[in-house]
């Protein structure tokens, strides 16, 4: 198939260091070319990919000293996959609600994944301006608040399996992985990591947004907890921060859409404490790749519990549920359905029956 991948600016494809959306943009993306099929990435002019690369901006938005407007970039990115749209059998949209206005006019097969979160009050307003359009969840949670959207599948993420793997290291500490923001819960974290009497170390990174939760809440705990804070790490620094793990503790407080993390941590057989919010319930099976936990109580309860858990098997279970080869399978059994059924209204139907 000729398909088009339409990547978000903010970050390079893959990312430098943090970038959820544009790392599983790239696996797809890089799983459809070795499964034999010509794919255009849309992306930033520093991605790197085997893929025929467009770039629509000349480098990630984040790192771009200039830019001060970004929706500049993304109506520039909008008006040239829109001059190519015919070129392509498919087109897979990354950015949110940015192409309907322009792709539902035009008659080309097109789908997008919702990466983030939906209960803003002002998407339920976007979103349900464009019925049919076709989209795709990365659990079936995330649909919680746009229950009557066009839903035509749930895909959840998967990554390469040689990417992150166990590595022969002494399980020292806990682990805490990604953003510093009060809706990943570290400051939980801490305390759980504290009560159980075990060093926590913490690779994440500060957004400006969430610096006033780390300086009033996450600084104090650092003092006087025993705590490691490494800041952000790249891919290749990852196997032997989760193999150094007894276990990752994701102590989130928010509608998690499905949280890339706890299968990283899965694919190093490192397990993973999870709270029962969100997409967690479908990415972990609980009492193989970890536990699902309520509170900081069971929490500390789960983590006297590891010892009953198999590194191999929640190794195991990440190649079973989450290689990139599975999750380009089932987008490609997503795109061989518009393409033969063009007319939206019908795969509308389908989807609610």
């Amino acid at each position: 198939m000729r398909i088009a991948q339409i990547a978000p600016l903010f970050e390079a494809v893959p990312p430098k260091l943090y970038g959820g959306t544009e790392r599983v943009v790239s696996w797809l993306t890089e799983e459809l070319v070795a499964m034999g099929h010509d794919v255009t990435l849309f992306a930033s002019g520093d991605s790197v990919t085997s893929a025929t690369l467009d770039a629509v901006w000349p480098q990630a938005i984040r790192l771009d000293p200039v830019i001060k407007d970004w929706c500049a970039a993304y109506a520039v990115m909008i008006e040239k996959v829109a001059r190519r749209a015919h070129e392509f059998d498919v087109l897979h949209f990354h950015v949110d609600y940015f192409p309907l206005s322009v792709l539902t006019r035009l008659g080309v097969p097109f789908l997008t994944t919702l990466h983030g979160r939906l209960d803003l009050p002002e998407f339920q307003a976007v979103y349900e301006t464009f019925p049919s359009a076709p989209f795709v969840s990365i659990s079936d949670s995330q649909r919680a608040p746009l229950p009557n959207q066009n839903w035509i599948g749930t895909v959840l993420h998967g990554m390469p399996p040689g990417l992150l793997t166990p590595q022969p290291v002494k399980q020292e500490y806990l682990a805490f992985l990604g953003r510093v923001s009060p809706e990943k819960g570290l400051d939980r974290a801490i305390r759980i990591a504290e009560r159980y009497g075990m060093k926590l170390k913490i690779a994440a990174k500060v957004d400006r947004a969430d610096q006033e939760y780390y300086e009033t809440t996450i600084k104090p705990l650092i003092a006087a907890g025993s705590v490691d804070y490494i800041g952000e790490i790249n891919d290749a620094q990852k196997p032997a921060f989760l193999s150094g793990a007894h276990a990752l503790l994701f102590p989130i407080r928010w509608p998690e859409p499905f949280g890339l993390v706890m299968i990283e941590a899965m694919a190093c057989g490192t397990p993973v404490i999870a709270y029962r919010d969100g997409s967690v319930p479908e990415v972990m099976d609980d009492g193989i790749s970890g536990f699902i936990v309520d509170s900081e109580d069971e929490a500390v309860a789960a983590l006297h519990g590891l010892h009953t858990l198999d590194r191999a098997r929640v190794r195991a279970q990440f190649e079973k549920r989450f290689t990139s080869r599975r999750m380009a399978s089932d987008y490609l059994a997503l795109y061989r359905r518009l393409t033969q059924q063009p007319d939206l209204a019908l795969i509308q139907a389908e989807a609610a029956d």
